[in-house]
This record gives structure tokens, C-alpha cells and sequence, in this order.
């Protein structure tokens, strides 16, 4: 597996577990959610810029991208 591919990976598993943490659900239902609002396609396809943010500021963008999907977890 080619390195940037390994490093974006490895980004959004990270990412799933942590906004699972602060919104206090489980991993599982952290991915359905930014799976089902598209979230996780954002991530991937700016990763360039998304990985130089901190996690905390990532949790809030996407939570806000996922509400202006139709997401209610905010």
C-alpha cells in the first residue's frame, strides 16, 4: 500500500475514534453518522488540508458539515 494512502487511512480511523469520543457514541455509530452525511468522503478527498488541522477543530468542522447535510448529532 502506497505511504499516502497507509497515512490518510490510518487519519480517518483516528479521526472516527476521537469525534466518537467527544460526541459520546461508539465507533461504530461515529462512522455510520460521517459515512451517512458524507463526511468521511470529505475527509478523503481533502485530507491534504484536513490533517494539518487539529483534531478538535476537524470534530467541530465535521460536525457542522454533517448538520448542513442533514445531520442532527449538534
Amino acid at each position: 500500500m502506497p505511504q499516502e494512502i497507509h497515512n490518510k487511512a490510518e487519519y480517518i480511523v483516528i479521526f472516527i475514534s476521537e469525534f466518537a469520543r467527544r460526541y459520546g457514541l461508539s465507533a461504530a455509530q461515529a462512522y455510520r453518522y460521517l459515512n451517512r452525511y458524507k463526511a468521511i468522503n470529505f475527509l478523503d478527498e481533502h485530507y491534504n488540508v484536513a490533517h494539518t488541522q487539529s483534531f478538535e477543530d476537524m470534530e467541530q468542522n465535521m460536525a457542522g458539515y454533517c448538520q448542513r447535510q442533514g445531520g442532527a448529532l449538534v
